[in-house]
């Protein structure tokens, strides 16, 4: 694809020198930046590299935090999930960081977990994820499941009438726990198990013409079929490839994506995706001033053809929220501006204002778009903000679990036994 040289390339020294983001002074905050530039995983994450250069450049020029300029710290975890856990390490140890905004996968969030703990780091992640987690050194900018999983397959069911459902996932934590939570609420909703087909393949996975026909036999019956997709970086290259290739559109089998956007789909002949779906809390083609504005912003620093994203708009509200916390609390220490994120509101881009939780998640708007031949996405759907939820209601282990770190200090309390858990940070 013409863009993956441009989006696999890592960064320099040289290149934070070019946006005059390293300093050599030791009054400057040090902002860690833990995102894989390299591997399976840098088709989405190097775009989350840039746009944190463009926030702290900006948040510089507007005279930095507390006076003083924000220096960004880039390490490349390669989309080697034990290399996440040694870069952490590297940035609160070696590097002396004072935040990270970072990984994408929940293999790797899971990985840095108890190094972040350990070392009482803070780390924001702007990726969706399958819940079932509440930190009280991370806080989660991109949506849980009840933001959008559960609305995405109520479209599904609601909208397009779909009866019979493929749960199709990369095989680690965040689509088999995603899928786990979907199976429960399909049933609850009358879908019987023998209508749902659950297929989990490697990261990379290149060779989709078994389960695409595995998929288009599901509906051999007469019975709608739509694809769940949790496919995550590059395979989802082939996996559109082969549903073109076995002339499946999107009237035949709509496909709903969690971890295909904007910039996924700038490498695609996307002719043969026209109508298949994706659902996030942002799409590029937002209809309002302020997302006209960051879109502007965005191309100006990083290139004409460069495309905005879901991730993206997580890591721009999280950053100013722990802008904001950090001159609120008057300190970069990760307790008292841990404490001070609660709360704290800004913008979304796609109109109204995000909300910090007590239990470390966003109140963010659920929204369906639709593929269109540009690369972009029509808005067919929108909910007003819906407040994340950490533990899933649908899983009978979780329904009974709450998170509050303000007045509990507890992610994981047991609403029945009135105890706070202790939550494994292993995987």
């Amino acid at each position: 694809m013409k863009n993956f040289a441009k989006l696999l390339g890592g960064a320099s020294a040289a290149t934070i020198m070019l946006h005059g983001l390293a300093f050599a002074q030791d009054d400057t905050i040090k902002v860690g930046i833990l995102h894989s530039l390299s591997g399976t995983m840098a088709i989405s994450e190097t775009t989350l590299k840039d746009t944190m250069l463009m926030l702290i450049e900006q948040q510089n020029a507007k005279g930095g935090v507390m006076g003083k300029q924000l220096e960004a710290v880039v390490v490349d975890p390669a989309s080697d999930w034990p290399l996440f856990a040694e870069k952490a390490r590297e940035l609160l140890t070696v590097q002396d960081v004072d935040v990270i905004f970072g990984c994408w996968t929940s293999v790797s969030r899971k990985s840095v977990l108890p190094v972040i703990e350990e070392l009482n780091g803070l780390l924001f992640y702007p990726v969706q994820y399958e819940g079932e987690e509440s930190s009280k050194n991370v806080f989660y900018t991109g949506a849980a499941p009840n933001q959008q999983a559960i609305p995405a397959t109520d479209y599904f069911l609601e909208e397009l009438g779909v009866e019979k459902f493929a749960l199709l996932g990369t095989d680690y934590v965040y689509p088999r726990t995603t899928n786990n939570i979907l199976e429960a609420y399909l049933k609850d909703k009358g879908i019987p198990e023998d209508d749902i087909f659950v297929n989990y393949t490697p990261f990379g996975h290149s060779d989709w013409s078994k389960i695409v026909s595995d998929v288009v036999a599901l509906g051999a019956d007469g019975k709608k079929v739509g694809v769940i997709s949790t496919i995550n970086g590059d395979a989802n290259i082939g996996f559109y490839k082969e549903l073109a290739a076995a002339g499946v559109s999107a009237d035949d089998i709509p496909v709903v994506a969690f971890s295909v956007g904007e910039e996924e789909l700038s490498g695609l002949d996307t002719s043969n995706l026209v109508g298949h779906l994706a659902a996030w809390n942002y799409f590029q083609s937002a209809d309002t001033a302020e997302n006209e504005e960051f879109v502007t912003e965005w191309k100006t620093f990083a290139g004409e053809d460069r495309v905005t994203n879901d991730p993206m708009e997580a890591h721009y509200i999280g950053f100013n929220m722990w802008v904001n916390a950090v001159e609120e609390a008057g300190t970069t220490d990760v307790d008292a501006v841990s404490d001070a994120m609660i709360g704290q509101t800004f913008p979304n881009l796609t109109g109204g204002e995000a909300e910090m939780l007590p239990n470390h998640h966003l109140s963010k708007p659920v929204l369906i778009g639709e593929i269109q031949a540009d690369g972009q996405f029509d808005i067919i759907s929108e909910t007003d903000p819906v407040p994340g939820d950490a533990w899933t209601d649908f899983l009978p282990e979780s329904a009974v679990l709450t998170s509050d770190w303000a007045e509990l200090d507890c992610g994981m309390y047991n609403t029945e036994t009135e105890t706070c858990v202790q939550m494994k940070s292993n995987y």
